[in-house]
């Protein structure tokens, strides 16, 4: 398409990823079931794997498209603000059935678990140790964020690097520290409705922790080879809202489950 249009719209040119897409997505089911059934995961990294090249080579396209070919306008721009703030709440819901189910099952526990919560035989974690220590580092991720952004706003190349640095490292260790405490757990995904809906709430939580990581990852070697400006950079301002989003879903996470549960 030429790049010389008299409107400040986007017209996408012809792309092979949504059917490379939606072809990964069908391996991917298929994949799952015959794993499910078979205990064959086979299928299933093929179906990942193609989903995994399609998101890269996707977003490299986006990003060429914003970053060189300047056909990111400010219009263009807002419909992404917007896209993203809809994805967003739409993660709220998300997480909203989770608390929902955990809530329904510790307000009015049933005599199935004793009638107690946390039910007999389970010896939830002690708030006060590794939880703790996560929330820490979580809450310190969501300074360091605010001053990679603050840099990037007064074109302070250094400061902005070392915020967004230091981000992804505090980002990694709290996955770590969290697969380190799913490994000593007492209690396991399938010990009554208490592990079902501890794992499920924070598993999920840590895996938007390593998908928030990895997009600030990207940013981060995006700002190393120059991509992003005091006044455009909305890349890294849609993972910054990510990973605030990410730790105020932590913080619910820790007060309810973690701290108020046990």
């Amino acid at each position: 398409m030429t790049s010389h249009a008299n409107h400040p719209f986007h017209l996408v040119d012809q792309s092979p990823w949504p059917l490379t897409g939606a072809i990964g997505a069908m391996v991917t089911m298929m994949g799952m079931i015959k794993w499910f059934h078979q205990y064959n995961q086979e299928l299933l990294m093929i179906g990942m794997i193609i989903m995994i090249l399609t998101m890269i080579q996707w977003w490299r396209d986006i990003v060429r498209e914003g970053t060189y070919q300047g056909l990111h306008t400010k219009m263009v721009t807002k419909g992404l603000r917007w896209g993203m703030i809809l994805f967003i709440i739409s993660e709220v819901f998300f997480f909203i059935s989770f608390f929902w189910a955990f809530f329904h099952s510790s307000l009015s526990p049933t005599i199935d678990i004793g009638s107690l919560w946390p039910p007999m035989g389970i010896y939830p974690f002690n708030p006060l140790q590794i939880p703790l220590l996560n929330t820490a580092i979580l809450l310190s991720s969501g300074v360091t964020v605010t001053w990679a952004h603050h840099g990037l706003l007064e074109n302070n190349y250094n400061q902005a690097l070392q915020g967004l640095f230091f981000t992804v490292m505090l980002g990694i260790y709290f996955t770590a520290l969290q697969a380190y405490e799913y490994m000593e757990a007492p209690f396991t995904i399938a010990d009554s409705v208490y592990g079902s809906t501890f794992f499920i709430a924070t598993g999920f939580h840590g895996l938007h922790v390593i998908i928030g990581t990895t997009f600030l990852l990207t940013c981060l070697l995006r700002h190393l080879t120059l991509h992003f400006s005091s006044n455009h950079h909305f890349g890294f301002e849609a993972a910054a809202w990510y990973w605030h989003f990410v730790d105020v879903v932590w913080l619910f996470l820790y007060i309810s489950i973690y701290w108020w549960g046990s």
